[in-house]
């Protein structure tokens, strides 16, 4: 996301229907109708701006019988931002228009900065439970714990309030206190006192070594996100020499990395690639728009071998970097192909602190390569977008090293390797938030942590036997579509079945035989989620390190990287 635009100049235009609308229109329409200089100038350009004061005429009246003749009372404000949201709905996914409070929300996600306590937060079967705890913040500083279930926030009780309004309830000024009553099981209720502080999580969010090889895990790109994996690159060479033992490579992760800043991007870039290389470009809707960004800075390593990692939730930023990494032949890309997110946005700021995100440019790759993924339009014969010009899968462009890569949108992996992690079962367990209640029980029964290798079959029994107490039911993808069945047989029928009753019966027994195979079929994956969600309730770090060491992606990364012929073989065909 480009943010480095704040706005355009332009002056308010007299227009007849201003003393026609009701005064709470007024700034919205003088808003509409401040438009670039150049188009009122530019003779080409009259009919389409002829065009917008019609049409805001248009919106003025439509807006003014509303709001004095319908039949129902109308608020006027939400009839304007549910207006403008319609209006952009028309465009593309990402150009949003952002109330004050979602202002605020959205500087807060691109800054990674908010006045806070330090905890992540969830609400599972109508309680409110802490999910992760950052490191010397005053949550952590006060003892608080994953798996400590708050109850109430100064006094104020919160059982099944929203979580949205929770989290409002935590945040506060800089500096302000708030008390918060815990419950954590197995032990007396307790309250503690914190101070509200400034709170900067890492873009990074867990580095390691693992077989002479560096992996590092990025969350998401914010302002600090390239001075976060420069620090964590040179802890890894910091560890490397402690074990004496020289990096072999590095696995740079960036699966369900939705993105961020198009500068951030850049620098993120240079962290790899040669000084002066050209990582993106961005094209607009004028044909002098174009405009490259190059690194200026040395890379921290410019010849560690280096596997990026995406998958197909990897966008924006991320794509640019791993496009950029493919195009230079830098190094190698695994996975799935990525989301293709690759529109420009520039940030506007209106007024009294509304926000609008609006697109403006695209971006390329060095090679060329459009990363948006053009989506076929609804057919609607009020579209508003002139029909885009796309590439197809099958589209050829050439890498730095003349190695082919394929258009089409998004980053197309160098090695496909599908990012299965879940199962439908465990997604099932995970939605309920059974294997972190779980975890939150055995913490409460066993104090140390676990020793390794685990006691797999012993906690699998255990957890067997919650799920009974719990009384939880898979109902497999199969299962759902026979009860459909049943109830479209049944209507049909009148409600008579006895004549189907022996084939329904026989379809049920089969149901409940291919449910019992796949969880069976699901146990490792299982049992390694509840590995790691127990864990997560002593370390969050030596959980995150042993979900990585289970990763059949980050595995395969690590035999390309120790095979030095593979590696050279695809990035010198």
């Amino acid at each position: 996301m480009h943010a480095n635009r704040e706005g355009r100049d332009g002056r308010r235009r007299r227009v007849s229907w201003r003393r026609r609308v009701p005064g709470f229109l007024i700034t919205l329409l003088s808003f509409c109708s401040l438009w670039p200089a150049p188009l009122s100038a530019a003779p080409s350009s009259e009919k389409e701006y002829f065009d917008i004061i019609k049409s805001i005429d248009l919106i003025g009246e439509v807006s003014r019988e509303l709001s004095q003749s319908y039949v129902d009372t109308v608020n006027v404000s939400r009839l304007i931002y549910g207006g403008i949201d319609g209006m952009l709905r028309t465009l593309d996914p990402y150009t949003v228009f952002f109330n004050q409070e979602e202002s605020k929300d959205f500087g807060e996600l691109t800054s990674g900065q908010y006045a806070g306590i330090g905890i992540t937060i969830a609400t599972i079967e109508g309680s409110v439970f802490v999910t992760s705890v950052v490191d010397g913040y005053a949550a952590a500083k006060a003892g608080i714990r994953v798996g400590d279930s708050i109850t109430a926030i100064n006094k104020v009780a919160i059982k099944k309030k929203p979580l949205a309004e929770v989290k409002e309830l935590i945040r506060g000024p800089l500096g302000a206190t708030l008390t918060l009553t815990i419950e954590r099981d197995g032990q007396t209720p307790f309250t503690v006192t914190l101070t509200r502080a400034e709170v900067r999580v890492s873009t990074v969010g867990y580095s390691g070594i693992m077989d002479g090889i560096g992996y590092i895990e990025m969350k998401s790109f914010g302002i600090r996100s390239a001075d976060d994996v420069r620090e964590a690159f040179q802890g890894l060479r910091k560890l490397a020499a402690e074990q004496q033992k020289p990096l072999r490579g590095l696995v740079f992760d960036l699966r369900n990395n939705p993105g961020g800043l198009l500068n951030v991007a850049v620098d993120v870039s240079s962290l790899f690639v040669k000084n002066g290389s050209e990582v993106v470009s961005i094209r607009g809707r004028s044909a002098d728009s174009k405009r490259s960004y190059v690194t200026i800075t040395p890379p921290v390593e410019p010849s560690l071998p280096l596997v990026v990692l995406i998958n197909g939730q990897s966008a924006s930023a991320s794509e640019i970097v791993a496009g950029a990494v493919q195009d230079l032949d830098r190094g190698v890309i695994i996975g799935e192909r990525s989301y293709g997110k690759g529109l420009v946005q520039s940030v506007v700021r209106l007024s009294y602190d509304n926000t609008l995100k609006l697109t403006t440019s695209k971006y390329y790759t060095p090679s060329g390569r459009l990363i948006q993924k053009e989506h076929v339009p609804i057919r609607d014969p009020r579209r508003v977008l002139a029909k885009p010009t796309t590439t197809s899968l099958t589209t050829v462009f050439y890498t730095k090293g003349k190695r082919k890569v394929y258009g089409g949108g998004g980053i197309t992996p160098d090695i496909q390797f599908p990012d299965t992690l879940s199962t439908a079962y465990l997604g099932a367990l995970q939605k309920q938030g059974l294997l972190f209640l779980f975890a939150d029980s055995y913490r409460s029964l066993h104090p140390a942590m676990p020793p390794q290798p685990f006691d797999r079959q012993g906690v699998m029994r255990s957890f067997n036997e919650f799920l009974l107490k719990k009384k939880f039911t898979y109902h497999s993808d199969p299962e759902r579509h026979v009860d459909e069945l049943k109830k479209s047989m049944a209507k049909v029928s009148g409600g008579k079945l006895e004549s189907s009753r022996q084939c329904l019966d026989g379809l049920q027994a089969e149901i409940e035989r291919l449910r019992a195979l796949e969880i069976a079929r699901a146990s490792d994956k299982v049992a390694d989620a509840l590995e790691v969600e127990i864990l997560r309730h002593y370390n969050e770090r030596i959980a995150r390190k042993s979900e990585v060491a289970y990763d059949p992606m980050v595995k395969k990364a690590l035999q390309v990287l120790s095979d030095s012929k593979q590696y050279s073989a695809i990035l010198h065909p």
